[in-house]
């Protein structure tokens, strides 16, 4: 099954320029979705990892189901004041300014092997900020799986020295 043909990509959104990726069609496919899902486990399935993170939001969707999919717990990592426990923070540079992601001080212990899921791979900022909270916490990321990457955005630039994969590249 060839998943980029259930990428809509809609042009000049969210402004004049950028071409989206949008991954609803795919999420609304049920056997495309399946797919996709399988396609992202089977890229970690010998790793031998204890949890799955995935940032806030579309994260989540590719990530809990990778996480179902292998048998193994899911951890989300989101946006500042979001999560009800005592949380780490990790404060990282965007473009213009900064961003703050948060996740659960209790979520990784020492040792656990996390491979991180997420939609897209564009700069690499979120997905390396979530890399960085989980080594702070001790634990050792083992993987980092896309279903879609930018590759011309140098994304994987930010993420030297990680397991990199993704499905679909741009």
């Amino acid at each position: 099954m060839n998943l980029d043909n259930y990428i809509r990509v809609v042009e000049d959104f969210p402004k004049e320029g950028i071409s989206f990726k949008d991954v609803t069609t795919l999420l609304k496919d049920g056997e495309a979705f399946k797919y996709a899902i399988k396609q992202l486990a089977d890229q970690i399935r010998e790793l031998n990892v204890d949890l799955i993170v995935g940032p806030e939001a579309r994260g989540f969707l590719f990530g809990a189901p990778v996480a179902y999919e292998l048998g193994v717990g899911f951890v989300p990592v989101r946006k500042p004041g979001k999560l009800p426990a005592e949380t780490e923070r990790f404060e990282y540079q965007l473009e213009y300014g900064t961003d703050v992601l948060e996740i659960h001080k209790d979520a990784i212990k020492k040792g656990t092997r996390v491979a991180l899921v997420d939609d897209l791979l564009a700069t690499g900022g979120t997905i390396s900020a979530a890399a960085k909270l989980v080594e702070n916490l001790g634990g050792e990321v083992v993987h980092v799986g896309f279903l879609i990457e930018l590759s011309f955005l140098n994304g994987r630039d930010s993420l030297k020295g990680y397991n990199v994969n993704s499905i679909i590249s741009y």
